[in-house]
């Protein structure tokens, strides 16, 4: 397995289809996050939404055979959880099937909602 130290490191490991639906949660994270830090933390591209963010204080996202991962925090996932049932889902996370279009408007208002409980901190 590679190590990474950028995004686009991280994307040229990447299937075509995960690429482009990697670029485009990138796209919409930094849309509702302009001043996010991207950086790599296990490996993955992380957006931390705080200065020097730690771990739960990033969202994450990773490409994998037939999904995208998108790791945004626990407490998003409850908050979301009534538009999430389509997805698969772990405690803090959600999974994307590449087959489909990402659902832009749900992916920004999660970003947002975790980036405001951040500044209420």
């Amino acid at each position: 397995m590679s190590t990474y130290s950028n995004f686009e490191e991280y994307l040229q490991d990447q299937s075509e289809e995960a690429r482009k639906g990697l670029q485009k949660l990138r796209k919409l994270i930094l849309q509702a996050a302009p001043e996010a830090e991207e950086l790599i933390n296990y490996n993955i591209p992380a957006f931390s939404l705080v200065p020097g963010g730690k771990r739960d204080q990033q969202i994450m996202i990773a490409g994998f055979r037939k999904h995208l991962g998108l790791d945004p925090h626990p407490l998003v996932m409850e908050a979301f959880e009534d538009e999430l049932t389509a997805y698969r889902k772990g405690k803090g996370s959600v999974q994307f099937p590449l087959r489909d279009p990402l659902p832009a408007e749900l992916i920004l208002r999660m970003v947002r909602f975790r980036k405001d409980q951040l500044e209420k901190e």
